[in-house]
């Protein structure tokens, strides 16, 4: 029996809030759609149109209602502007462990976007829904999410090699994993 999950709202810092995605933000999609990578990792269309953003949104609350993951936009707090992603997937979750994967706008990097959403949902996928292990992977070249993935306090586990297909080649990842344990 599939059981949909509601996504929360999540404080992530003073300056960040997370939400479920809405129809609204769709201007943070095209501005995805545009950057050289994020289309490649995730399913952000890599051609914008109005039609394919609204399919990536709706895919968004597919995924809580089919209890696959919680999916986030990331709002800035002083504008209200959306300025990234994070999802925290539960395809393992049965196993003990979950993953994460985020972005962010070209428009917002450098200012801590990532990290006060990463601390947030891991704070709140360990301690309040009690998932023993949260885990990441890292293209070995970003250096930036690697920084934030440590910052946050996961650790560096080790080289995946050739662990994901990105565009048309099988990539390495580095994987980060945090621990319940972590937190105390």
């Amino acid at each position: 029996m599939i059981h949909p999950l509601e996504v929360p709202r999540l404080a992530a810092g003073g300056s960040f809030v997370l939400r479920p995605w809405e129809m609204r933000d769709l201007p943070l999609v095209q501005e995805a759609s545009s950057d050289d990578y994020i289309p490649l990792i995730t399913t952000i269309p890599s051609a914008y149109s109005q039609e394919a953003a609204e399919a990536f949104v709706r895919r968004q609350w597919e995924r809580a209602q089919t209890g696959s993951g919680y999916p986030f936009v990331i709002v800035r707090i002083e504008d209200g502007q959306p300025v990234g992603s994070i999802g925290l997937w539960l395809r393992d979750v049965s196993e003990g462990r979950a993953s994460l994967g985020y972005w962010v706008a070209s428009s917002a990097r450098g200012q801590g976007v990532a990290a006060a959403a990463l601390r947030a949902v891991a704070a709140w996928g360990l301690g309040d829904l009690r998932i023993p292990r949260l885990q990441l992977c890292v293209e070995p070249w970003n250096a930036a999410s690697a920084r934030t993935a440590e910052t946050v306090g996961f650790r560096r586990e080790g080289l995946l090699r050739s662990w994901q297909t990105v565009g048309e080649e099988r990539r390495d990842m580095i994987m980060y994993s945090m621990l319940s344990a972590d937190l105390s």
